[in-house]
């Protein structure tokens, strides 16, 4: 127990829990917001432009993180083409910062929130929509009052799953958000950087703390998947 709180009482790892806790909460209100937005629309058939969106959200899926992080870093950076853009005319920097971290999280998780959503409208939106617009509903009306209630359940797991997929992400905020001790640093990078420096007891303690929010993240899953499903009035 000495060992547990001398571990979590380092400032460099209460830096790292107070980093990963503000990058979890606001990656998940960005999940909520891009998975819906991004969800719909992949879900709707024939726009110009559709294949491409559809192959960057489900790329971090098929790609090492390693890479996908080397690819924003060449985007993002100092002389990329967003980087340099951001650095000259609005003085800000994106990698090596809360930014990277950010972003890295967001973009590790996003598809396991867009594709399940997209499916999920895929399968209610045709028939539940056509009644809609049969009685009069407009197309939000039909979104928020008649397709969300349908896929909240699908919607909360795949934050759920994000959400796990982030807090373990290491491959690209690497890359992009850096691993400065104290400043960009998350708690599974201090796990990586523990094992690095071959501090295995410190490496354990944090761990088994991230294992215990993936085991509370597993049983929400859990219940969510043994909940009974209710039936909404569609319309």
């Amino acid at each position: 127990m000495n060992d547990i709180a001398t571990v979590l009482t380092e400032p460099h790892v209460i830096h790292a829990l107070s980093l990963t806790a503000r990058v979890a909460l606001t990656t998940l209100g960005i999940h909520l917001i891009l998975g819906l937005l991004l969800g719909y629309a992949l879900s709707r058939p024939r726009w110009f432009g559709r294949e491409l969106v559809d192959l960057l959200v489900t790329l971090p899926l098929m790609f090492p993180p390693v890479a996908t992080g080397f690819l924003l870093l060449m985007l993002l950076g100092r002389r990329g083409p967003v980087g340099g853009w951001l650095g000259t005319y609005w003085n800000t920097e994106v990698v090596f910062s809360f930014s990277g971290v950010l972003i890295a999280s967001v973009v590790a998780g996003l598809p396991l929130v867009v594709k399940p959503v997209q499916s999920a409208l895929e399968n209610v939106s045709g028939r539940l929509a056509e009644a809609a617009r049969v009685l009069g509903k407009n197309e939000w009306q039909i979104f928020l009052r008649v397709l969300l209630p349908n896929i909240r359940r699908i919607l909360i797991t795949g934050l759920l799953l994000a959400l796990g997929r982030s807090l373990g992400e290491v491959g690209i905020t690497l890359m992009i958000g850096g691993n400065v001790s104290g400043r960009t640093s998350t708690i599974s990078l201090e796990i990586y950087n523990s094992v690095s420096s071959g501090e295995f007891e410190r490496a354990a303690v944090l761990s088994f703390l991230l294992g215990l929010v993936s085991l509370g993240l597993f049983a929400l899953l859990r219940y969510l998947g043994r909940a009974r499903p209710v039936l909404e009035n569609p319309i």
